[in-house]
């Protein structure tokens, strides 16, 4: 949005509206059942979702909120309205009654650094299985924008969220080292436990993206009983961008010797990455140089991406020598998970999009089935039509994605594994393969 009409709109807001944007966000227990989350979106935007993975955004229109598809921005037909008094919604034909959770706010310590969460009961005084949430590689404050943490008190599952380091109200400075990251998690399930009290049962962690390293380093460092990891990564940083490169470049329709050479280009530019993170003196950018200039003119350059390749490749020596200390976050980019995974010995659920074009499946749903073969109590579930994030999505004629929903099934997956029950046959269309027989 242009500057004067971002202005204009900011004036032409009423009191009455913002306060009802505030006053809508929780998660609603509807006539037939369901549930509808409602959370804060960009602009005085609300995004609703929907524990079947229906999702779209909602934007005031008069006396009411109308709704789009997805992220599409289509409009759906949906007309919903906010009793902020009553504490009700009327979510087109079905009325809708605000949950009224149990939310304490706390702070606490991990490693001299004070961290800032939230722990959201289910109503009620019985005990209730605990999921801690982790964060991905974002920026954000978590209790701004995880909806898990109103979606699992709404199925009869705790959740703690926190503020990692560098974001939010949490203090220090933004990093990725997973190492300390995972400590962070510790001393987060660890106030979980004396926030929960009686009423913890059992406790598990949620690592998404990023994550997905993290939560299994924090899993052989106390005692937990399960643990979840979504879109995540059994294989390194490095290997997740030169499997990205592959992936992406194979969607295009390009053939081996097309993705070798992309690839060639992704590895100069990880030498480089790498000592970016590291905040150490730039290194590879000669030989990044070098072979930009023997493929730049190829009538593929220019869908070469992968995850991180595509932030250096467009930059010249100078830019990257200038924007550097900016991503000196620590990341460890030859990090093998595969010992650590080894080493857990708790159950675990691999949650994956089979279309995740950040994060490709393929290689880490390989080796998460040979440790399932090896005798580890792993469930994998594959989307086959999801892609990172776990949402759905429509291809434009230009290839880019448009998000419409989560890929049905997910939230569900994770709220029975949470609980510990035995899981249904199917979620979705996922592809399960679930742990070895014992003997």
């Amino acid at each position: 949005m242009a500057r004067a009409a971002l202005i204009a709109a900011l004036l032409m807001a009423t009191p009455t509206a913002a306060a009802e944007s505030d006053c809508a966000q929780g998660a609603y227990r509807l006539s037939d059942g369901g549930v509808i989350d409602v959370a804060a979106a960009s602009e005085g935007a609300l995004r609703w979702r929907g524990l079947d993975g229906a999702s779209g955004e909602l934007k005031r229109d008069g006396d009411h909120w109308a709704g789009t598809t997805g992220w599409t921005g289509r409009p759906d037909g949906l007309t919903v309205r906010f009793d902020c008094a009553a504490k009700t919604m009327q979510f087109g034909e079905r009325k809708g009654q605000q949950i009224a959770f149990e939310t304490r706010e706390t702070s606490f310590t991990s490693h001299g650094t004070q961290l800032v969460g939230r722990l959201v009961m289910p109503p009620g005084d019985g005990p209730v299985p605990i999921v801690v949430l982790l964060h991905g590689a974002e920026f954000s404050s978590a209790r701004d924008s995880n909806s898990l943490q109103r979606m699992l008190p709404a199925a009869g599952i705790g959740a703690f969220v926190y503020d990692k380091r560098g974001t939010g109200a949490s203090g220090d400075k933004y990093t990725q080292v997973f190492s300390l990251l995972a400590d962070d998690a510790v001393a987060a399930l660890a106030e979980t436990r004396r926030m929960a009290g009686a009423r913890g049962t059992r406790f598990g962690f949620q690592g998404p993206s990023q994550g997905g390293w993290i939560a299994p380093l924090a899993a052989t460092r106390t005692q937990v009983d399960f643990l979840i990891v979504s879109f995540g990564l059994a294989v390194s940083v490095a290997d997740e961008d030169r499997e990205a490169i592959a992936f992406q470049m194979g969607l295009k329709g390009y053939g081996p010797d097309v993705i070798a050479k992309a690839q060639e280009i992704g590895a100069a530019a990880t030498r480089v990455f790498e000592s970016v993170v590291a905040g150490e003196t730039i290194e590879g950018i000669d030989e990044l140089d070098s072979v930009r200039t023997r493929y730049r003119n190829a009538p593929w350059y220019k869908d070469v991406h992968g995850n991180f390749t595509h932030v250096i490749l467009d930059m010249t020596a100078e830019e990257i020598r200038a924007k550097a200390p900016a991503y000196a976050f620590g990341t460890p980019v030859h990090y093998d998970p595969m010992p650590t995974l080894r080493a857990v010995r708790v159950p675990q659920l691999w949650a994956l999009g089979g279309q995740d074009i950040d994060a490709p499946a393929g290689e880490t749903a390989r080796r998460i089935k040979g440790l399932i073969a090896a005798g580890q109590p792993i469930t994998l579930a594959v989307f086959p039509k999801a892609e990172h994030g776990m949402t759905e999505f429509e291809t434009a004629p230009d290839g880019s994605r448009v998000s419409t929903r989560f890929t049905p099934g997910y939230f569900r997956l994770l709220i029975d594994y949470a609980r510990g029950a035995p899981l249904a046959s199917a979620y979705g269309d996922a592809e399960i393969t679930r742990p070895a027989a014992k003997k």
